[in-house]
This record gives C-alpha cells, structure tokens and sequence, in this order.
C-alpha cells in the first residue's frame, strides 16, 4: 500500500510537470504553505513506513488536513495583517527536519543490523 501512495505522489509530481498549470501569483503564497505542510506529512509517512506504523488514512487526513490548516493561516493571517504563516514554516519545518533525523537513524540502524547479522 505504501508503494502505491509514493507512485501516487510520483504521478502528480510527473503531471505537475508535464502540464502547464498556471495560478495567479497572489496563490503562490499559500500554495508554497500548504506544499510544505504536505511535504510533512510525506515525510512522517516514510517514517512511519521505516518504524513499520503506517497507516494509509492516517497519511491521506494529515495530508489534506495539514496542507488545508497551512494555506488557512497563511490566508488568515494575510487578513488580519499578522505573519501567521510563520507558525506553519516553523512547525512543519521543524517536524521535516525531526522526521529526516529519524528516517536517517532508522536507515542506519537496519543497514548496520543487516551487517551484524
């Protein structure tokens, strides 16, 4: 199943690329928040993968819901005149970096398992 949401994920980068999607520049803000949100939630779900714990819905609610709250505060704050999306870089930033820690600790203790073995 994990292999069909990456082929999946795969796919849209592949059609993002291919065809020739224009926005308004005033999206491109949010968009930016809600693709670091979602960039997140592929992140926790390699992790999650690696620790043997994914879930596909789990992934597909953070997913849209993470990338759906990014995009809302940053719209939100832009409202009201306050940085919101800043909170949004800073969580979904620090959980990246916390998520590709564990991703490279888990990688480096199956290798050196497999070593030992």
């Amino acid at each position: 199943m994990f292999i069909a949401v990456i082929a999946g994920l795969a796919g849209g980068i592949v059609l993002g690329l291919i065809l020739n999607v224009v926005y308004p520049v005033a999206f491109s803000f949010y968009i930016t928040m809600a693709l670091l949100a979602a960039l997140d939630s592929v992140f926790g779900a390699l992790r999650a993968h690696m620790e043997e714990k994914y879930d596909t819905l789990i992934f597909v609610s953070g997913f849209v819901c993470n990338a759906l709250i990014a995009a809302l505060m940053t719209w939100l704050g832009d409202k009201l005149g306050v940085p919101l999306y800043y909170a949004a870089i800073l969580v979904f930033g620090g959980r990246i970096f916390n998520n590709t820690a564990a991703i490279r600790r888990i990688f480096i203790d199956k290798k050196i398992k497999k070593r030992s073995n």
